[in-house]
């Protein structure tokens, strides 16, 4: 049976698709996940994921102009962080394609490995997304802690 988990507490942020705003986006995330106390480790994991989802819609979801990222972080009963990261860019044609390491639409200039290392650092990634209409990512992570007891 699949464990129902109560949300705790939440936190919104609406940040403009510049480059800047990525480190950002990273350290809020961090500082309210700091509530969980994570390892450094833990952290590492949530901030390198977080980076990578806001860079991609920074650079896939509005290529050609500034556009809106929602991010919803998440804590739950059971140390569950999730973390979504949605746009209303451009969308992605093909979800299991973008997925696939070293693939992008950029070409050689992007190395392509955005949702592996998101997908490698968490415990469990969602993408959804419609062609132009925009994407959501939702990551979780179960934080266990410096004390091991989440």
């Amino acid at each position: 049976m699949k464990e129902k988990y109560i949300l705790l507490n939440r936190c919104k942020l609406e940040l403009e698709s510049r480059s800047v705003n990525e480190s950002f986006a990273r350290a809020v995330v961090a500082a309210f996940a700091a509530q969980l106390d994570p390892t450094m480790e833990e952290l590492t994991d949530v901030k390198t994921s977080v980076s990578e989802a806001v860079t991609n819609c920074i650079v896939h979801a509005y290529p050609e102009r500034r556009g809106k990222i929602m991010l919803t972080v998440g804590i739950y009963t059971g140390g569950l962080l999730r973390v979504q990261v949605r746009d209303w860019g451009c969308g992605i044609a093909d979800i299991d394609k973008a997925r696939e390491p070293l693939y992008s639409t950029l070409g050689e200039e992007r190395a392509g490995l955005g949702f592996a290392v998101m997908e490698s650092f968490m415990d469990r990634l969602r993408v959804r997304s419609k062609v132009g209409a925009g994407t959501t990512v939702t990551m979780e992570k179960t934080i266990k802690g410096r004390e091991g007891n989440q």
